[in-house]
């Protein structure tokens, strides 16, 4: 059977994360945590859905109809100032 090897790097690396903190959950978070704050303000947060969004070099904000807060994904059907996209 095929092994896609992006997703067995993903199994490697948890397992070894886990092994690492003796497969203890709460200390895996309070290691993730104490980095978080070691980063500060170079983390991203998403944006809420409620929140202006700028379009780029003037061009019309993509959305997805069935979710208008969320950018659309390629292929889908999007709206672009009121007209449909395919």
């Amino acid at each position: 059977m095929w092994e896609d090897p992006i997703v067995a790097d993903v199994h490697r690396t948890r397992e070894e994360l886990a092994a690492r903190f003796g497969f203890d959950v709460k200390a895996i978070f309070a290691d993730m945590r104490k980095r978080q704050v070691a980063l500060g303000p170079r983390l991203v947060f998403p944006r809420r859905s409620d929140e202006p969004t700028a379009a780029v070099d003037g061009a019309p904000q993509i959305t997805s109809k069935s979710n208008p807060g969320c950018d659309a994904a390629p292929g889908d059907r999007a709206t672009t100032g009121g007209e449909n996209v395919q």
